[in-house]
């Protein structure tokens, strides 16, 4: 059995190119929506990837969640303040 040669190699390293090229902006996206990054090693599995990205895109980011609760807080106080 023959060991790993250059076509093999460069195959693989193609293959993980491609995975960091697909995988780095996801990461940072659920990052950024407030989500765990490692979810953008979803989208290197198949049918999971599509999930992932109907998820992103209909789910109360959390970023959104604790926006809106700040919101309201400050809400609250403007309107104790308003009052006086």
């Amino acid at each position: 059995m023959p060991g790993i040669g250059v076509p093999e190699l460069m195959i693989v390293l193609a293959m993980l190119a491609i995975a960091g090229i697909v995988v780095v902006p996801y990461w940072r996206i659920f990052s950024r929506a407030g989500f765990p990054g490692w979810l953008g090693l979803g989208q290197l599995v198949p049918l999971l990837n599509i999930i992932l990205l109907f998820y992103l895109a209909f789910a109360e980011w959390p970023v959104h969640r604790e926006l809106n609760r700040m919101k309201q807080s400050s809400g609250s106080r403007l309107g104790d303040e308003a009052g006086r």
